[in-house]
């Protein structure tokens, strides 16, 4: 079996894959409905939240999406922080929907320094939404700064949307606790379940700004989802296979207990890190702020990324990312995420050390 050490999608359990195999049903009948509720309590239970969350069929991307134009107007001033590709992507997605985006970028590996958000948020009073990545796979960080941020945005009498997609589920993410306002995340992550179901997290203070909101939408409005939840359903036919499969992850997370999954991820991160180390490469990110779910590496100077790329897959039945963006064949990416334990990652060290030896690395 490959050995899929990519952060997403991320391997499926057999029997949450053959959950997803089930006889279809209606989605529009009562089975559906008590399966919604189900999943609808267990999501909300791994988001750490009294909120409602609407699960959406579609991609995190979906997700993203959904946070903007239930949130962002034409002309609204918007602050994004981004530390990688998908804070870059939810800068596009403030522009194309007519939002006045300023851009706080930060170097690749680093995390975003709250002072200059604060800063920036002084110098633009303007601004009164906050949007930022908490776990960029681009480059293996996590932000741990949501619960200061949050307090930082608050006090300007803003609204603070957090992705949080390749984090939420693997690492400790407490929207009530940090008073997150908007927060999503993907099936195809930690939840250990296909691609195909996106969640997002609105509080009280973010539902009131998306009621006052004329921007216009149809298949991502979240009222239309909260409204169909109520009686068991969604507004648009749902992806009900995934669903089947989140419905047993579900079932499969909390019978290890969501503390000992957290626990699971940071072992196997640093497992990885150390592994990758002992090899003598370097991390991208920064010592701290190293993500638990992916590490992005440093490749070493003459070694092509893609060949290493290609070398893993046919001789060590091993599939790793490669970078993205302007780190295209600067890095490759671990991903220690969902359905992984200390054999995968034990493989996954083998088949790098044996894929660098094979393109002429001699650390």
């Amino acid at each position: 079996m490959t050995n899929l050490r990519i952060p997403g999608p991320t391997p499926v359990p057999e029997v949450v894959a053959q959950a997803g195999a089930a006889e279809m049903i209606n989605h529009r009948g009562p089975e559906f409905a008590a399966m919604m509720k189900r999943t609808n309590e267990g999501v909300k239970k791994v988001f750490q939240t009294a909120n409602d969350v609407m699960t959406l069929t579609s991609s995190g991307t979906g997700a993203m999406e959904a946070a903007v134009v239930n949130l962002v107007a034409a002309g609204d001033e918007v602050l994004v922080v981004s530390i990688g590709e998908f804070g870059d992507r939810l800068i596009n997605l403030v522009n194309i929907y007519g939002g006045k985006c300023t851009e706080l970028k930060f170097e690749q590996g680093v995390a975003a320094d709250l002072n200059q958000i604060e800063a920036t948020l002084k110098a633009n009073p303007g601004i009164k939404k906050v949007l930022i990545t908490h776990n960029e796979t681009s480059t293996g960080v996590t932000q741990p700064i949501l619960p200061d941020l949050a307090k930082v945005v608050h006090a300007i009498d803003g609204l603070l949307i957090v992705d949080a997609i390749s984090s939420l589920s693997s690492v400790p993410v407490k929207v009530d606790e940090w008073d997150l306002d908007v927060v999503l995340s993907g099936s195809q992550k930690g939840w250990m379940t296909a691609p195909g179901l996106a969640f997002v997290s609105m509080n009280e203070r973010a539902w009131a700004i998306a009621d006052a909101n004329k921007q216009p939408r149809f298949y991502f409005d979240l009222r239309r989802h909260q409204r169909s939840a109520v009686n068991g359903q969604t507004p648009w036919t749902p992806a009900v296979s995934v669903w089947f499969q989140l419905d047993k992850s579900l079932e499969l997370m909390f019978a290890e207990g969501m503390d000992n999954i957290y626990a699971r991820h940071h072992r196997l991160g640093q497992m990885t890190r150390n592994g990758v180390k002992a090899m003598g490469l370097q991390l991208l990110a920064t010592e701290g702020v190293e993500s638990d779910t992916v590490t992005a590496i440093r490749l070493p100077e003459g070694v092509d990324g893609e060949k290493l790329l290609q070398v893993a897959q046919d001789d060590f039945d091993t599939v790793f990312a490669g970078g993205q963006g302007s780190l295209r064949g600067k890095i490759i990416r671990f991903g220690h995420l969902g359905h992984v334990h200390e054999p995968d990652i034990e493989a996954g060290l083998e088949a790098l050390k044996g894929a660098l030896a094979k393109v002429g690395f001699k650390g």
